[in-house]
């Protein structure tokens, strides 16, 4: 697949990586994962678009993080914990929660260290708990 051509990182340097950094390699990762989702779907693509939008927003993410919290061991729930306490250094969105956007940085942060050391397995697991049931509706 697309990403085979990268090496998976070590995990001790993936753990020693700046959480935004992880965030933002995850946001992206998240965002073509839903979009091969929806794409499998059949829909058309305006509607693809409002529900990709709809699944990486802040608020769905950070109700992610809630959904999976009991699939999540320690180490993973450590990354969310750190992701969530990153410091931004800019504002955030005006139409964002807070507490919703900080959680939702935590989730990226999980989602692009398991990227990052090659387990996107894990990442498929997790969203089937998370997208689980949309497959018949």
């Amino acid at each position: 697949m697309l990403f085979e051509m990268f090496e998976p990182v070590d995990e001790k340097e993936a753990g020693l990586m700046n959480v935004l950094q992880l965030a933002y390699i995850g946001d992206a990762v998240w965002e073509v994962f839903v979009r091969n989702h929806l794409i499998r779907k059949g829909m058309n693509v305006h509607h693809m678009h409002s529900e990709c939008i709809r699944r990486v927003s802040a608020k769905a993410q950070a109700g992610f993080v809630r959904d999976i919290e009991d699939m999540l061991d320690p180490e993973e729930a450590e990354l969310i914990r750190r992701g969530r306490n990153a410091h931004t250094h800019h504002p955030v969105p005006r139409n964002q929660n807070p507490e919703d956007y900080a959680l939702a940085t935590g989730f990226e942060t999980l989602i692009g260290f398991l990227h990052l050391t090659g387990k996107d397995e894990r990442i498929a697991a997790l969203a089937a708990k998370i997208l689980g049931g949309e497959e018949n509706g």
